[in-house]
């Protein structure tokens, strides 16, 4: 699914009618969380018929568009649904018992309660809050798909305003050149990328750049008086500033993505657990602000897009192993150069680990996938095996034969 986003203009009449959906919608999701914590909601379904009881028992309620109610309903579930997964697996510590909302940001409407003007540029929402229509502002074009492909439309509050995306049903897919060309990618914090070629992508740490702005609006809002229309201000201000290095953050992962994936035919990349890292507080503040989540997410979405191949490699001992030798050569964190005592390989940390994370990555490429990479062969160092005229077109044909794993 496709989404695209705008930002609406109109009046502030308007947006105060917006924030009485959104109250609704935070009012119908607790109370099918209620619904379900007394025992009456089994499925999915007990929930979307409760919405219904609620438009009857509540008249303002009744105002927010049913499917709308519905997809509110479903939010619940989703966390319902999440907990379960959780309890199942095991994992270690809180399994995410769902909670009561407190500060609903988004309002969403599945295909009725809206409807777009002839020329796609106005928004009107049809429901009984009676908000009205909006211009939309924006540079994509929504002529271009029909409007039967529009399955969600989300109203989203943000600091710096409102805005709408549209979720649309559409195959993405762009056909583009085989480069002949496999990276490894080591994920770290002195850099933010390493790559088996050698080079390295230098962290921009947006946070730390930021950190002495967002200090001073942060002391802003506790001088200020609760309650107060001063700290409402301020607290806008702080809020602005951590949009703006989400933004930031999020910007330079796709720009970086994309880069990858148009030079790459094959990008194999270390699978990190950053909800477990980021439990050392001595660093979890610098691998938020490295967005590693948000970079692999983009970069498996453009791997789908473009046709590459994205392989997600273990993290285990990918820093210790030698990339020349396949010695093991234990290192705290504090050494940054690889040394290894048998075949006196030298190298930079990341740079080594990035190599012996595209072996690892051809390797379950050529597992995943035997037919497309049958004599694939891995040579006894990384020079040899990218060298070897024979492995690159098999890395062309896994990325013509099988678009993504």
């Amino acid at each position: 699914m496709l989404v695209l986003e705008f930002k609406l203009k109109g009046k502030k009449s308007q947006f105060a009618l917006v924030d009485e959906a959104l109250r609704t919608v935070q009012f119908v999701r607790n109370k099918a969380l209620r619904f379900w914590m007394d025992g009456h909601g089994k499925s999915q379904y007990d929930l979307n018929k409760y919405c219904a009881v609620l438009a009857k028992e509540f008249e303002w309620a009744k105002k927010l568009n049913s499917q709308a109610r519905q997809a509110a309903a479903e939010r619940a579930w989703s966390a319902i649904a999440r907990f379960f997964n959780n309890c199942r697996k095991a994992i270690s510590g809180k399994k995410g018992y769902p909670k009561f909302q407190k500060d609903n940001r988004s309002v969403e409407y599945k295909t009725s309660g809206w409807k777009l003007s002839k020329d796609r540029t106005v928004l009107t929402f049809t429901d009984g809050f009676g908000i009205g229509s909006f211009k939309l502002l924006g540079s994509r074009d929504l002529n271009f798909y029909p409007i039967d492909q529009i399955k969600r439309v989300r109203v989203i509050r943000r600091a710096d305003g409102y805005y709408c995306q549209f979720g649309i049903l559409v195959e993405r897919k762009v056909a583009t050149e085989p480069t002949g060309k496999a990276l490894g990618i080591d994920l770290g914090l002195k850099y933010f990328l390493a790559g088996s070629d050698g080079q390295t992508l230098q962290n921009p740490q947006y946070l730390r750049k930021s950190e002495q702005h967002i200090k001073r609006w942060q002391r802003q809002v506790s001088r200020k008086q609760k309650g107060s229309k001063n700290r409402i201000k301020a607290r806008k201000r702080l809020a602005k500033k951590h949009l703006q290095v989400a933004r930031q953050r999020r910007d330079f992962a796709v720009k970086t993505a994309r880069a990858l994936i148009l030079s790459n035919d094959l990008i194999a990349y270390e699978n990190l657990q950053v909800q477990n890292m980021v439990k050392n507080h001595v660093l979890a503040k610098s691998i938020s602000d490295a967005s590693w989540g948000i970079f692999v997410q983009w970069l498996g979405y453009f791997g789908q897009v473009f046709g590459k191949v994205v392989v997600p490699v273990p993290p285990q001992y990918t820093s210790q192993d030698c990339a020349n030798c396949g010695q093991r050569v234990p290192k705290t964190l504090s050494t940054r150069t690889h040394t290894c005592p048998k075949c006196n390989y030298c190298e930079c940390r990341d740079v080594n680990a990035a190599r012996v994370i595209l072996q690892k990555g051809l390797k379950l490429a050529s597992e995943k996938y035997p037919r497309a990479v049958g004599n694939l062969t891995l040579g006894e160092s990384l020079t040899a095996t990218l060298s070897n005229e024979n492995c690159l077109k098999q890395v062309i044909s896994l990325n013509q034969e099988s678009p993504h794993l």
